[in-house]
């Protein structure tokens, strides 16, 4: 997988934020200088963007928006400002978010490699090729099909088998269906950069597995 800097993370989350903001103001994309871009955004990479809404203590978060590309199918810094948009405006979840209320969101960049499909011989064999804090899911089904960030499941202290049944029911599908020799299961890594706090300090989240 392709590192990327701290700098590059952080010219990623501003220009989420500021891709958000411009969109909400004028219903219209910033016009970037890609003069400006650093030469490794400008490589094919997928990304999802996440809004949190964050209280008076910035340990009550909400999810407000996450929405992404899977695929890399255009310059990672295109993909991180179509993402930001409809993450805003488009997550079937929540209603579109309003400018003001950028000032209680902090804005969350998640770089993906491409999913790879999980070969086992067994599904239960699955947990065996899973690592929490590392890999994300996609499970898929047919027509359905769902997918959780490598954040998810260290935020919400998740068992690999509980991980699997929580990606299951995202793709609405019963828990189990992981067990199923019809079902696919992809794994895919990613590299989180976040505000501290709302327009606060850009760090790259370390994601530790309990």
């Amino acid at each position: 997988m392709i590192d990327y800097s701290l700098e590059e993370g952080e010219f990623l989350v501003k220009l989420a934020r500021k891709t958000i903001e411009e969109y909400l103001k004028s219903g219209k994309k910033p016009k970037i200088d890609e003069k400006s871009v650093p030469e490794k955004l400008k490589k094919k990479a997928g990304a999802f963007v996440t809004l949190d809404k964050v209280g008076e203590s910035l340990r009550e978060k909400e999810l407000r928006g996450c929405i992404g590309y899977i695929e890399p199918i255009m310059p990672l810094y295109k993909t991180v400002m179509e993402a930001a948009i409809s993450a805003a405006t488009q997550d079937p979840r929540f209603e579109p978010v309003k400018l003001e209320e950028m000032d209680n969101i902090i804005v969350e960049v998640t770089i993906l490699t491409p999913p790879e499909l999980i070969k086992v011989k067994s599904p239960r064999e699955y947990s065996k090729h899973i690592e929490i804090g590392k890999h994300g899911l996609i499970v898929e089904y047919g027509i359905y099909r769902g997918l959780l960030l490598p954040q998810v499941p260290v935020e919400y202290g998740w068992s690999k088998e509980e991980f699997l049944s929580h990606t299951c029911m995202k793709a609405g599908l019963l828990p189990d269906c992981w067990l199923s020799e019809n079902v696919k299961i992809y794994r895919f890594s990613g590299i989180v950069f976040s505000e501290e706090k709302p327009r606060g300090r850009v760090v790259r989240r370390e994601l530790m597995s309990c």
